[in-house]
């Protein structure tokens, strides 16, 4: 029986294994390992691909955000706003830069951050708001700005799952004062380990977390006398960034091809009764969507989840099934009831360019026949 893993891990070597090792072993041969000329050359083109000024890599998005938080001075006793429906990641990195994470609800028509709720959770020690671009979409940033103006707020962007996506034209991550990206293997942009990307179009931040990522080192690597800032060591390792670049080359080529498969998943499950989608590729000229992921909602999702398996199909629930508002030995408990009817019903289909067009087939034949007996 055909069978379609959720995430194809080895298959992500496989795709270009012969090329994969050619860069290795180049880049091995010369000793490239730690900020090398790879690095630069992936930060310029990060830079140029999402429509930055500066980029600088770094050891996972994770850091990236917490360099951020650090260089835009957020202070103990500050609060950050942000959704519920995201990854805790962003919520420690706010929590270990000294500040509080606010989670609030989500917006039902693409279960991203509802600007209305950002609104009604500001309070005097509101400093910013950090929407996160969840599967691929980026957040209603009109609406975000112009509440952070209107309140005096940061904008800070955790892009780790949008990375190409776009608003009005403009790159997830370039929008606000800066934005985050993460090359986990199974991002959109994946290295073969962790590694993430810091952008911004402020110079100051910019060499701020430059020389925070490497013990507070200048641009010659070496820490000089009259050094004023503390740092840390989460460099993206040069390897990494050598995959990057050559990846970097076909990504858009990656992305169409998501769009491709979101666009058949869209076929196949619009007409379903009590369905909820995510907007399709060309639903709105405004968004261009990069489908990191696709999830929908369903009441029968565990029925449906389980057919999948019998079809040898792997699927996942996001984050465990909760959003970060249900943590509540972290401190961030809230109510946040449309939320928690997403993680109830919500699943994700396999999504990756390297998925045959057969083993697409056998996932839409397999929702028609759950879904058509119903």
């Amino acid at each position: 029986m055909m069978k379609v893993p959720f995430f194809d891990w080895a298959g992500l070597y496989a795709e270009k294994a012969d090329e994969f090792t050619r860069i290795f072993h180049e880049t091995a041969s010369r000793g490239g390992f730690i900020l090398q000329r790879d690095v630069e050359e992936f930060e310029e083109n990060l830079a140029r691909y999402v429509g930055a000024k500066y980029a600088v890599g770094v050891s996972d998005g994770t850091n990236a955000i917490l360099l951020g938080l650090r260089a835009s001075g957020i202070q103990p006793g500050d609060e950050i706003i942000i959704a519920g429906h995201s990854f805790i990641a962003a919520a420690q990195s706010i929590h270990f830069g000294g500040a509080t994470p606010v989670p609030v609800e989500l917006d039902e028509h693409d279960w991203l951050i509802a600007p209305d709720a950002i609104e009604a959770a500001i309070t005097p020690r509101t400093r910013a708001i950090m929407p996160v671009h969840v599967n691929g979409r980026v957040c209603r940033m009109d609406a975000i700005l112009d509440i952070a103006k209107r309140h005096g707020l940061e904008v800070f962007e955790d892009s780790a799952q949008a990375m190409g996506a776009k608003f009005d034209g403009q790159g997830a991550g370039t929008i606000g004062r800066w934005g985050t990206y993460s090359f986990y293997p199974s991002k959109t942009l994946g290295c073969f380990g962790d590694a993430g990307g810091f952008v911004t179009n402020d110079p100051d931040i910019y060499e701020r977390v430059r020389a925070m990522r490497n013990h507070g080192a200048n641009k010659e690597k070496s820490i000089p006398l009259d050094v004023d800032i503390w740092g840390t060591n989460c460099r993206m390792d040069n390897l990494h960034a050598a995959i990057l670049n050559f990846k970097l080359g076909y990504y858009d080529q990656a992305i169409a091809r998501r769009r491709e498969i979101a666009q058949r998943y869209h076929d196949a499950l619009k007409d379903v009764e009590d369905a909820r989608l995510p907007p399709a590729p060309d639903a709105d000229n405004r968004y261009f969507d990069i489908y990191q992921n696709y999830e929908f909602c369903h009441p029968e999702r565990d029925a449906l989840r389980k057919h999948l398996a019998d079809g040898n199909i792997g699927t996942i629930i996001q984050w465990g099934g909760f959003g970060i508002h249900q943590l509540k030995g972290l401190g961030m408990q809230r109510d946040l009831p449309k939320t928690d009817r997403f993680f109830r019903e919500s699943l994700l289909l396999p999504l990756n360019h390297i998925l045959s067009d057969e083993q697409v087939d056998h996932v839409v034949a397999s929702l028609h026949a759950f879904f058509g007996g119903r």
